[in-house]
């Protein structure tokens, strides 16, 4: 059982390091913090559905919105959403808060490792 949850601890602080990559069974979130989003560049795996956590730690409300992923949802201040994204071809995905666009960001989708050969 300790060595189960050292190497979950050990994923999650690898995770935290990198703080924008995220394995296929794993819930990424962005977070909006000080006016803008922690990440502002997240990598999920192409081809497949991601959930999608989009959490606001502001005192305002923000809107996750994005063109490209035909998304548009209010973030209450303190608060959280549950997005769905994909299956996503392969490429860059912008995204912005409606509410104040100079905050920008984008989601990466990238094949697995199988796929790039």
């Amino acid at each position: 059982m300790r060595v189960i949850f050292l190497f979950a601890a050990l994923v999650a602080g690898t995770l935290a390091a990198t703080g924008s990559s995220y394995a296929a069974d794993e819930a990424p979130a962005l977070t909006l913090r000080n006016k803008q989003f922690v990440p502002n560049e997240l990598t999920v795996p192409a081809g497949v559905k991601v959930k999608l956590v989009v959490r606001n730690e502001d005192s305002v409300a923000a809107e996750f919105e994005s063109y490209d992923l035909s998304r548009e949802v209010v973030v209450a201040a303190q608060g959280q959403v549950t997005i769905f994204i994909g299956p996503l071809k392969p490429g860059r995905y912008g995204f912005f808060n409606d509410f104040d666009r100079s905050m920008t960001g984008w989601i990466v989708a990238q094949p697995a490792a199988a796929d790039k050969k």
